[in-house]
């Protein structure tokens, strides 16, 4: 069954703080998410299996040690473009991973206020194949009304079915991830927090604001 996974680490929540702020510059916002990205991976490797194994060190003595297989069988896909330094980060920790990207619109004018549901557009999808002993992370630094993510799980089943479905993002409401775990009750949900409330436009509240347009301009 799905699970949601709230990153509590103090730093995450400092980064978090920092990216909520409108004060905070285009720069810094972006290198925020890039640092998030990293921890988010950290956490995500607290969950995998690991092995014990045995090495000799350069003085000829055995010292007993871990290995976590799963880190050479993971698939990131980012959504463009606002994932793009969380992906970033991410691959910090999974050095070895396989990379793909999505592209993903809201189009607007199938936005009915307070629906909470808008249909998104996807022109672009290169994702590698995907196998059975895979964990596939999800990039993408708001989970709002889950509309986007369910339509990036549509999009890339047909790549192949992972052992595990990692949704990766910054912020997340109850609604976006029912909605999620709706569609795919396998998914599993690593986020910073969970904000209570989607406004009659479709954004979260608190939340951050627009995380492409702060990462890398525009409005």
């Amino acid at each position: 069954m799905g699970k949601v996974n709230i990153i509590e680490h103090p730093l995450a929540q400092a980064l978090l703080t920092k990216l909520r702020d409108k004060n905070t510059d285009q720069i810094e916002f972006r290198k925020g998410l890039v640092e998030l990205g990293r921890i988010i991976g950290y956490e995500v490797v607290r969950s995998m299996e690991v092995n014990e194994t045995e090495v000799e060190t350069p003085l000829g003595v055995k010292a007993k040690g871990v290995i976590i297989p799963d880190l050479e069988h993971v698939v990131i896909v980012q959504v463009l473009r606002a994932a793009m330094p969380m992906a970033e980060g991410l691959v910090k920790i999974f050095e070895r991973a396989r990379m793909g990207v999505i592209s993903a619109r809201r189009l607007e004018d199938t936005y009915k206020k307070g629906s909470l549901s808008f249909d998104v557009e996807s022109t672009y999808v290169r994702v590698p194949k995907i196998f059975s002993d895979d964990v596939l992370i999800i990039a993408d630094p708001m989970l709002a009304t889950g509309s986007t993510i369910v339509t990036v799980l549509k999009s890339i089943s047909s790549r192949g079915k992972p052992k595990r479905k990692i949704v990766a993002t910054v912020i997340a409401t109850e609604f976006g991830i029912e909605r999620v775990l709706k569609e795919d009750n396998t998914s599993e949900i690593y986020t910073l927090a969970i904000d209570p409330e989607v406004n009659e436009d479709g954004y979260i509240v608190p939340g951050l604001g627009d995380a492409g347009d702060r990462a890398f301009g525009g409005s």
